[in-house]
């Protein structure tokens, strides 16, 4: 019996663009490589950063509402980064369903938000280098 190859794809939050029609274009390409994995016979699992996603949500949320509604309780960045995973995965949920069913490949999607704990003394944290959000 043949095995299956298992993959797991790693897509950085830059990949996916700084917009909203960015990110539908990406995914919609993206897409289309995957399921030529899939046709293959390829298990696949797909993960993505978030960075940029997260600064734009933690932006408009917080910074944008407050400077119209200063008592706006301000939203903690860790549900900001749910928000940015689920509505990325439900983009590449989409994308990846939509070309599937186009193929004739009757394979389920689904998308899982996660969290993880990280070491609050981690030595990483005296030297910060990843940036989330915009530039300024």
């Amino acid at each position: 019996m043949d095995k299956k190859k298992r993959i797991v794809i790693a897509l950085g939050g830059n990949a996916l663009g700084n917009t909203l029609p960015e990110q539908m274009k990406a995914v919609k390409i993206t897409s289309k490589a995957i399921v030529d994995l899939i046709e293959e016979g390829c298990e696949v699992v797909v993960a993505h950063g978030n960075g940029p996603q997260v600064g734009m949500i933690h932006h408009a949320v917080n910074e944008l509402t407050r400077a119209v509604e200063q008592d706006f309780p301000i939203i903690p960045l860790s549900v900001c980064v749910a928000m940015s995973q689920s509505y990325i995965g439900y983009d590449l949920q989409n994308a990846l369903r939509e070309e599937l069913l186009d193929r004739g490949i009757p394979k389920p999607c689904a998308t899982v938000i996660t969290q993880v704990v990280v070491d609050p003394d981690d030595p990483a944290f005296q030297k910060l280098s990843k940036p989330i959000g915009r530039f300024m």
